[in-house]
């Protein structure tokens, strides 16, 4: 179970009702002491009415490590539109969206199941200051540092160590296949997802990988980037030169390149290849976390040339 954090909130504070007029305080400025998990709902929503007593349920098993605010999109129209504008992907509901001092720590669409809800609001927990039980999120927390670090045959055997304790843990085999990504280890990758229980399959994290690992077969049949570049300016209107750039940037780990190119593709013509460079943008937002401004600055400006 959560322990009880230094910024614990009385239980009658940990779950409200929000509105466009109250999310400022009760969201944004709240979320300066502890994290808060937004969910947006609405009455006629079938997964919401699953998702929101378990997503309480979750929120309270923390013990005043996390709050909650419930927004009805109905009700609150405005505030919708304006963080649509913002670049937060509001087109379907249930949203839920984490904030921490005042920025989107995480989010996810749909409804999940229990055990994925206490592993979202025990992560949160523990960015806010909470414990997990067992150490299990240290190690975690170990291993993506390992991960970052370039120690990904470490992080191979923490993330697995993890795994043996909580074989239901979105989080360790996301982790783990992204290790043995770094190791250049694509069907080794592929066979850790195999492996992912049916119930967290759909997990944020694990999608995430999936779309991962397409953009690194991509990569194998990635050109160089200069000869690429070269035929880009040569002919800005090549729209298969700007797709091969677009994957041999995000080969060299320039994912705003990528993303530029795509776009200038989309602009010419978003039709070209079946909408490829569309389909090819939502892979690139969905391997990258939902709040980086990679996605959200990319999101904005695709909304703004598909509604033009």
């Amino acid at each position: 179970m959560l322990e009880l954090n230094a910024n614990a909130a009385p239980a009658a504070d940990l779950i409200k009702d929000g509105t466009q007029d109250t999310f400022m305080a009760d969201v944004v400025e709240a979320s300066k002491t502890v994290p808060v998990i937004v969910d947006f709902w609405a009455p006629w929503c079938g997964p919401c009415k699953t998702l929101g007593p378990a997503l309480e349920a979750a929120v309270t098993k923390a013990k005043g490590a996390v709050k909650m605010v419930k927004i009805d999109v109905d009700q609150n129209q405005q505030l919708v539109q304006m963080l649509a504008q913002q670049g937060l992907p509001m087109q379907s509901i249930p949203t839920v969206v984490a904030f921490f001092e005042g920025q989107i720590a995480d989010m996810f669409q749909g409804a999940l199941p229990q055990s994925q809800l206490d592993e979202f609001v025990g992560k949160l927990a523990v960015l806010g200051g909470g414990e997990a039980d067992g150490g299990l999120a240290d190690a975690l927390e170990a291993a993506e540092t390992m991960l970052a670090e370039g120690e990904a045959e470490d992080a191979v055997e923490t993330f697995a160590a993890v795994l043996e304790e909580d074989p239901n843990s979105a989080l360790a085999y996301s982790g783990l296949a992204r290790s043995y990504l770094a190791l250049d280890q694509v069907d080794q990758a592929e066979a850790v997802l195999n492996g992912v229980p049916a119930d967290i399959s759909e997990a944020p994290e694990i999608e995430a990988v999936y779309a991962q690992i397409a953009l690194a077969k991509q990569a194998a049949d990635a050109g160089p980037v200069a000869e690429l570049r070269a035929a880009v300016e040569a002919n800005p209107t090549d729209l298969q030169a700007l797709f091969d750039l677009s994957s041999a940037l995000h080969a060299s780990g320039d994912a705003q390149g990528a993303v530029d190119a795509l776009l200038d593709s989309f602009r010419v013509d978003r039709d070209w290849n079946d909408g490829a460079a569309k389909t090819q943008l939502f892979t690139i937002f969905d391997a990258l976390p939902a709040n980086d401004p990679i996605v959200l600055n990319g999101r904005r400006k695709l909304s703004s040339l598909i509604f033009v």
